[in-house]
């Protein structure tokens, strides 16, 4: 369906300003996320850090001729062929947008929100029901007050029916989204602790949530969550509509509850108007079981029989609500997003390929696409399409659909009738260097190509969340002034946590610096594609040349460096190359000292091969509170200094001097950027933050013995079994980065939930745990540190710091990247 641009203009009330030549198919709010169309319609949403109003002129560029703004470019003349709506407010102007496209159909929505279980339960009823309807539903968890219109904005003629979830973090946001879902039918999952901290108690979090139900026709639920059933009886509106229910125990439409259970299955008993039925789904824990009810209640309250569904309900997927990034073999790239396989989740799988920079090859392996609704030649011509928007080099077409559909793809391909046959052929040779993405339905196995394709290294892993990352990124960016630069340290493979994983997501985010220790670290994230400045903050004399090369920018901290960088440039035939100076305040460690500001001020000033990019200096005691006094006085002096300096060159420079515990704790000394490093990756100088954890260290159970009383356990037998007692062997030892002072009982380790000590010493590549008294089985996840086992507690009982045991974890362990 398209609009054309007066029809919009008239829905936001907009003020029409240009050429409206165009008639509107899609929606864009990123510009990284660039559709080049003439049908696109790009709204320049003001965040708190990106105005999208300063990406206009770089769009209009590459083609995108169509916007939205709360205020007109100075310069809008100069865009010819553009067209712009000039709102107040731009956010509110996609909620109307997506309001009026959802009034175009009649077909039910269904609305679903709670605190837990929304993605979930969304697609497991998917999962059940794709059979019988043509459904439409938010891309992954798209719940939010851009996410919910993005979604709602998917909506069309070919489907009959839409499952979008909301999600709120603070009381008045449900009124937008009710009015742009408009859902007719209701489920609430559960009310929880997510976004808590923004509402005075539960049961305003409930009152919040249910008003996205204001004018549906019919409501499921949980009867024995009492606080929901509680405010819907006592709502005038909501206590007057048609409900459905389920209980494990209470009266009810629907009475499950767990027959059995065993270690892989629960079977649910589903007792109804005097009748029973029996489904038996893959997964034990409650959670899961309480999501399964939501899915059953859902599709009897739409007058389906359950017994019908029956294949459906007994292989519902787990959901890897997540893309996860490993090491593949030959120098390549892996992403696995297998666990289903549309349009819309293509999209955002290609969208995270595409920032892959490290490999300029991108190759995609992608399966049939069950149920779309569309008839095969369109839906895969929209496939190509999305090919070419993403510069796909390679596809692997897996499948008897997209197997004939092969001459619509432009491009290098090959196909398969099915996944074995594929594997029959598979010659490993055959990739390398490249970024492969692995997008298929879950019935065509791409598990079994993942294996074929991911490099051979041994069960323990340091596992990095990018969400996590993210939102750490933007808890320390709502500290700073808008106009406040940031520069993410990435040094020593960024805290342990990868080299170029990490900087294409920092580029992505566009963070305005990065920092390295050294150049060849420089070098290897300029081959990786990263375009983002780099400092090397300790250069080497030997390395200039190769900085320049590469287009690193160098600390200079003496003037002997200062010298041998300029006779660098010289030979090199460059001028105003930016440096960094630094100032010695008071670590004593490199840099100008106070009494050196004359002599160095005189060799800027008639030094024209040179042009200072920043100048700042390091905080020794930031996150210290017993140490303010001094940080205070490193700061003003810092300022005194610095000032001076650019007083004297006669232009602007960057000044910067905090830390990560400096941006938390020190917010006016901020001044023009300020360097982010170990808080990136969720450690803080303060006790409540909403930091996340980003790393986690796991290992696999490997082996389960009993030992008896009196016996003895690892090297040296230091280890000794004051009674019988079971023992577990993990693959994780002192050469992985566990530290040897955390052997026998120092060491605790997180497994199947429970914290278990470390007995014995612990070896090269392997340590063991005393599992006593414990349910836990070979092949049981072992958390080594995370959010479970905090990586600061390990670091207090090694009396270390974080740094420490972050940099200390071996290359030869596997980092696994994923990102919802």
């Amino acid at each position: 369906m398209s609009y054309t641009i007066q029809e919009i203009s008239k829905v936001l009330n907009a003020r029409l300003v240009g050429k409206a030549t165009h008639s509107i198919q899609h929606l864009l709010i990123d510009s990284r996320n660039i559709v080049a169309s003439p049908n696109t319609l790009f709204i320049a949403i003001r965040g708190e850090r990106q105005d999208g109003h300063k990406f206009i002129d770089d769009l209009y560029k590459k083609g995108i001729g169509n916007f939205v703004v709360e205020v007109l470019p100075e310069n809008y003349k100069d865009y010819s062929e553009a067209c712009f709506l000039v709102v107040l407010n731009t956010v509110m102007a996609l909620h109307q947008l997506a309001a009026y496209h959802r009034n175009q159909f009649s077909y039910p929505v269904i609305g679903i929100t709670g605190s837990n279980g929304k993605t979930i339960v969304k697609e497991w009823f998917y999962h059940a029901m794709q059979t019988q309807k043509n459904i439409v539903r938010s891309p992954k968890s798209f719940n939010s007050q851009v996410g919910v219109p993005l979604s709602v904005w998917l909506m069309n003629s070919t489907y009959d029916l839409a499952v979008f979830e909301a999600g709120i973090s603070m009381p008045g946001e449900m009124e937008k989204l009710e009015k742009i879902i408009q859902p007719t039918i209701g489920l609430i999952t559960n009310i929880g602790e997510s976004h808590q901290e923004n509402f005075t108690n539960y049961k305003q979090k409930a009152f919040e949530k249910l008003k996205l139900f204001k004018h549906s026709q019919l409501l499921v639920y949980c009867r024995d969550n009492e606080l929901i059933h509680e405010v819907i009886k006592n709502d005038p509106e909501l206590s007057n509509k048609k409900c459905y229910t389920w209980s494990v125990k209470s009266d009810a439409d629907l009475k499950i509850y767990a027959k059995t259970k065993n270690q892989l299955h629960t079977t649910l008993q589903i007792e109804f108007d005097n009748q029973a039925e029996e489904i038996t789904i893959p997964f034990t824990d409650n959670a899961s079981i309480e999501n399964a009810s939501h899915v059953i209640a859902l599709i009897s309250s739409l007058g389906y029989k359950i017994s019908d569904f029956k294949k459906q309900l007994e292989s519902i997927p787990p959901i890897a609500m997540r893309l996860e990034l490993k090491t593949g073999i030959n120098r390549c790239t892996l992403i696995n997003d297998s666990y289903n396989s549309d349009l819309n989740s293509l999209n955002i799988a290609l969208h995270y390929l595409d920032q892959q920079n490290q490999h300029k090859r991108k190759i995609l392996f992608l399966s049939d696409i069950l149920q779309s609704g569309k008839v095969q030649k369109q839906l895969y011509e929209d496939v190509s399409n999305l090919l070419s928007k993403y510069n796909i080099d390679e596809l692997i077409g897996i499948g008897t659909a997209i197997s004939s559909q092969q001459n619509i793809f432009n491009l290098e391909k090959k196909f398969y009738s099915t996944t074995n046959k594929f594997l029959e052929e598979f010659e490993p040779k055959k990739y390398s260097d490249s970024a492969i993405l692995l997008k298929g339905s879950r019935s065509f196995e791409f598990e079994k190509i993942s294996s074929v394709l991911e490099e051979k290294v041994h069960r323990t892993i340091l596992e990095i969340n990018l969400n996590a990352l993210v939102n750490n990124l933007n808890y320390f960016k709502s500290l700073l002034k808008p106009e406040t630069k940031i520069m993410v340290m990435v040094k020593a493979l960024s805290y342990g946590s990868g080299t170029h994983e990490i900087a294409n997501i920092l580029q992505y985010q566009r963070v305005d610096y990065l920092g390295v220790a050294f150049a060849d670290e420089g070098v290897a994230l300029r081959d990786a594609g990263i375009k983002l400045p780099i400092i090397v903050m300790n250069p080497e004399l030997n390395s200039f040349e190769l900085m320049i090369r590469y287009k690193l920018e160098p600390e200079i901290y003496s003037f002997l460096v200062l010298k041998q960088f300029t006779d660098t440039a010289i030979a090199l035939g460059v001028k105003e190359y930016p440096i960094h100076i630094k100032i010695d305040t008071g670590m004593h460690r490199l840099g100008f000292m106070a009494s050196e500001s004359e002599s160095l001020i005189n060799e800027l000033k008639k030094n024209k091969l040179v042009k200072v990019a920043s100048i700042f200096s390091h905080l020794a005691a930031s996150d210290e509170d017993i140490h303010d006094q001094f940080t205070e006085e490193q700061i003003e002096q810092f300022n005194a200094i610095s000032r001076k300096i650019i007083d004297q060159l006669g232009y602007f420079t960057i000044r910067h001097i905090l830390n990560s515990a400096g941006i938390e704790r020190f917010p006016k000394g901020q001044f023009d950027m300020v360097r982010l490093g170990i808080g990136l990756y969720g450690i803080s100088s303060l006790a409540n933050t909403n930091l996340a954890n980003v790393s986690t260290f796991k290992s696999t159970v490997i082996q389960i013995k009993q030992v008896a009383k009196d016996n003895t356990i690892g090297y040296n037998r230091k280890g000794k079994a004051t009674k019988e007692m079971h023992i577990a062997i993990i693959p994780v030892g002192y050469a992985d980065g566990l530290n040897r002072h955390l052997s026998n009982g120092k060491g605790k380790l997180y497994i199947n939930g429970y914290i278990v000590p470390i007995v014995g010493n612990i070896c090269m590549d392997m340590c063991i745990a005393d599992i006593t008294g414990c349910i836990i089985n070979e092949g049981d996840e072992v958390i080594i540190f995370g959010k479970e086992l905090p990586v600061a507690e390990m670091a207090n009982i090694l009396k270390t710091i974080p740094y420490e045991i972050f940099t200390g974890i071996s290359t030869r362990v596997k980092r696994v990247y994923f990102q919802e």
